[in-house]
């Protein structure tokens, strides 16, 4: 079920306020749009802690996202990405499934180095957004919210770059996918990256700053096992665990 940015609050237990609050907020917004009802109570929660539990404003930002799913989404709220609609995105292995963090954090990896601007098709491109995300979601555990991503931007160059495609997966996510980000692991960042990433960050909220994370490469070893147990660290960065591609997950 689909729903990365915002703010207020992590995971953990609801008290009964903030179920009294969910309540209100389905009620406001199903009565705006009946397709509501199809999303569960937690992802309710999500976008109600996204807006500082102000019911009127996650019920806009609710209904927005209960309108784009039903355009975006083959069943919309129901329903699943289908691989066919970014088989092009997925034969480029520009991501993969790694384990779990210390929290429970099922981790998705994303490689910017194998994208390029010049051949990007946008639509497919938010497209394989939308896929990733469902898909890192559907495997986070009960009593857990969020993901882990790291982001590898070894081998990143100009012919890489492409500001357009970057604010569109942070909009999707943010706007979409509320506190579904736990944090943003950069690693191998070149320098040069940082002149697109501060054309990037004006579009971030101020919540979903603080979740990118860059590592020096001196500290990359000792900060994925400070995050993850050693079993868990992909085999890329010397541990054990194998990525495994979109294609066979």
């Amino acid at each position: 079920m689909a729903s990365s940015g915002g703010g207020g609050g992590g995971g953990g237990d609801a008290g009964e306020g903030e179920w009294l609050k969910v309540a209100e907020l389905k009620a406001m917004a199903e009565a705006q749009d009946p397709h509501v009802k199809e999303v569960d109570n937690m992802t309710l929660r999500r976008f109600l802690r996204a807006r500082d539990h102000d019911v009127g404003k996650a019920s806009a930002m609710l209904l927005k996202f209960v309108a784009w799913r039903r355009e975006a989404v083959p069943g919309g709220v129901g329903g699943v990405m289908p691989a066919d609609l970014v088989r092009t995105e997925l034969s480029q292995d520009k991501a993969r499934m790694g384990g779990v963090d210390r929290a429970g954090r099922p981790v998705l990896l994303v490689f910017p180095a194998k994208h390029f601007s010049a051949d990007r098709d946008m639509a497919e491109h938010k497209r394989l957004v939308v896929y990733l995300l469902d898909r890192i979601s559907a495997r986070i555990p009960r009593g857990q919210d969020k993901f882990m991503c790291i982001v590898d931007l070894k081998g990143w160059g100009y012919a890489n770059s492409d500001v357009r495609a970057y604010i569109a997966a942070i909009e999707i996510m943010q706007g979409y996918y509320p506190e579904r980000l736990g944090k943003a692991l950069m690693v191998h960042v070149p320098y040069i990256f940082m002149k697109a990433w501060k054309m990037v960050y004006p579009f971030i909220d101020t919540n979903t700053r603080d979740k990118f994370v860059f590592v020096d490469d001196k500290n990359l070893e000792e900060t994925l096992r400070r995050e993850m147990d050693e079993s868990q660290v992909p085999e890329m960065y010397g541990g054990k665990l194998p990525t495994v591609p979109l294609t066979d997950d």
